[in-house]
């Protein structure tokens, strides 16, 4: 299967009420460099616990936006990508059917899941929401990160396609066995 995906890159900014971030990502388009450290032009504030060979991108299904809108109606307009600081969003992958080791091609680069996505604090500032980082926890809809094992050029337009699967602990599993 392929999927069509949404791209997103950060710079670090002062983020009120907290500590520098690079969360508010914004969409890009063309052709850009995948690195072992992830996309060209995309920070990462905290680099011990952000980024880094195993974490070099976050994939947030866009899937989550609506339960997200429906839980919080108040809030909806909030819940668009990349409002989670995502790298990649697209339709038809979730931490139910995405397993822990799985290696997608994306153009000329290969990545490959490596965990659940741990949520960071910074996302209850960025949502106004005291506890958002517990709650995605709480429902597993945490996204997930991936390592580069063959760097190269992506294109915003080239899909994801699943080339192997090596592991039938998913990324869902993996979550409740997190939290």
């Amino acid at each position: 299967m392929h999927y069509p995906v949404e791209v997103f890159t950060g710079k670090i900014q002062d983020y009120a009420g907290s500590r520098p971030s690079a969360i508010a990502k914004v969409q890009v388009d063309g052709e850009l460099m995948l690195t072992e450290l992830g996309l060209e032009g995309d920070e990462q504030a905290e680099k011990k616990i952000h980024g880094g060979p195993d974490r070099a991108l976050c994939h947030y299904p866009r899937e989550h936006y609506r339960y997200w809108a429906q839980e919080f109606p108040e809030l909806a307009e909030r819940f668009v990508a990349p409002a989670f600081g995502e790298n990649l969003s697209t339709d038809g992958l979730i931490e139910q059917n995405v397993y822990i080791g799985d290696i997608f091609r994306w153009g000329e680069a290969l990545i490959q899941v490596t965990q659940p996505r741990s949520p960071c604090f910074k996302l209850n500032y960025h949502f106004a929401i005291s506890d958002m980082a517990s709650q995605m926890q709480n429902v597993g809809k945490t996204g997930w990160l991936y390592s580069v094992i063959a760097p190269g050029k992506v294109a915003t337009d080239a899909p994801l396609a699943l080339v192997s699967r090596v592991s039938d602990v998913s990324v869902q599993e993996a979550i409740a066995i997190a939290w």
